[in-house]
Order: structure tokens, then sequence, then C-alpha cells
């Protein structure tokens, strides 16, 4: 958890205990005067301010809408995301990402991070190789799924799920031009392949090509339109018996 994640969670803690407050401070004003209710008054609107600034610069709410990232995140669980962080740093492997897709969606996707620029990336039977290394996933729903291939080639994204390998078409899919490529079989700079941990149910990089750190989309659906990350997913707050921290 970073500092400012941890700065968040302690700030909702002292707003929610002003906010208990209330009822106390009420009675004790009663029968004073205007300056000592103003007196009682501040705090709050200290608090108010200061949720205002962590809401707003700090984190944001997200609202899980689909199956996508079961087991790890459930349909309905409310989540902070952490939105400051990936200012000072790129996504690693591993994080859970709030981000807009390449296709046009009126809300963000949340996905998982598995490959990085620079990196070498295959899939085989739903076993994934990250520069050479089999990643273990104990976050994915059902296991290696036996029809999933995916590989990046040739300046391509190439999937294979039964019917034979073929590449994702630049015109649907966020797949740079040559000219973005460092190497044929490397993600190219600022593009990241984004999974769901519901392999078998997950509308991701396998359809929709590279997300984007940054910059424009370089080809899609959304060609030229804003490309970024709105931040990383850190906390489950809703419902109660879903609450935990949520790690990489």
């Amino acid at each position: 958890m970073t500092p400012y994640e941890l700065l968040f969670i302690v700030g909702i803690i002292v707003i929610a205990r002003l906010i208990l407050m209330v009822p106390r401070l009420v009675a004790r004003s009663r029968g004073r005067t205007l300056a000592v209710a103003r007196e009682y008054l501040d705090p709050f609107i200290i608090a108010g301010l200061a949720a205002w600034l962590l809401i707003t610069f700090v984190a944001r709410t997200y609202y899980i809408p689909s199956a996508s990232m079961v087991p790890t995140l459930e349909v309905g669980d409310v989540l902070l995301v952490d939105k400051f962080e990936y200012h000072f740093r790129r996504p690693h492997e591993g994080d859970i990402v709030v981000f807009p897709p390449p296709i046009p969606s009126p809300d963000d996707f949340i996905k998982r991070v598995i490959g990085l620029p620079g990196d070498a990336l295959r899939i085989e039977h739903g076993v994934v190789y990250r520069n050479g290394m089999r990643l273990k996933e104990p976050y994915t729903a059902d296991g290696p799924n036996p029809d999933f291939n995916l590989a990046i080639r040739n300046y391509g994204i190439y999937v294979d799920e039964g019917a034979g390998w073929q590449p994702l078409d630049p015109v649907q899919a966020n797949v740079p031009p040559r000219s973005m490529w460092t190497a044929p079989d490397r993600i190219p700079p600022h593009c990241y392949i984004m999974l769901g941990d519901n392999r078998n149910n997950s509308e991701d990089s396998r359809i929709w090509g590279f997300a984007q750190d940054g910059g424009r989309f370089a080809s899609g659906q959304r060609k030229g339109q804003s490309a970024g990350f709105t931040g990383r997913a850190f906390l489950i707050f809703w419902p109660p018996s879903q609450v935990r921290i949520l790690h990489g």
C-alpha cells in the first residue's frame, strides 16, 4: 500500500468518526451562542474539504459491473482506485488497473496487467509465459484454458482459440503500426496486455489489443482518442463481507 492510499484510508476513518459525533455535538450546542456552534461545525467543514481533495486527486470509487475479474472481484463490489500512483511509476505485472479501453465504451474497464512494454509474451494452452518464465496465476477462475493461445510476434497480436492462429485486425483492435515497435516480438512502448482473471468470460486484450499508459490510441476503433490509466485498484470496501486490500 502506498502512502497516498494509507492517507486516503486514514482520511475516511477520520471523516466517519466526525460524522458519528454529530448527535453529541448537536446536543451540546443547544442553548449556546452561534460562535460556539461554529466551533463545532468547523471540523466538519475541514473534513468535507479533505474528503473532496482525497476523492478528486488521490482516489475514486469503482463499481464492478461484470464477472470478468471473478474470483478476485465479484459483481457488485465497490473498489477504491489510486489515481495518483501512476503519475510516478509505470504499472507492474499483476496490478489490477482501471483504464479507458481502446473500444467504444461508456465506462472504464478493469483488468489485470499481464504484459509490460518490452516484454516477450506468449500464452500456450492457457499458460502465460512472460520473458520465457511461466507466470504463477493463483487468481484465475478456472485454471489454464487449453483452447486459449496468444503470441506477440511479427509486429502483431496473434490469437488462437481453437480455430487456428489469426492476427488481431488493427482496424478493430489497438495494434500499433510497425514504426512504433522496437522489436517484432516484444510489446511496444507504452503498451500493455490486459486480461481478466475469469479468462473464459472476459473481453480483454485477446479482442481489443493493447491498453496504453498515455498518448492517443494508435489504431482500432478509438484511434486518435486519449489513452491512459485511471488508476490502480487497491481496496474493496463494499460489501462488508468482501472488504480487503488488493495485491498484485
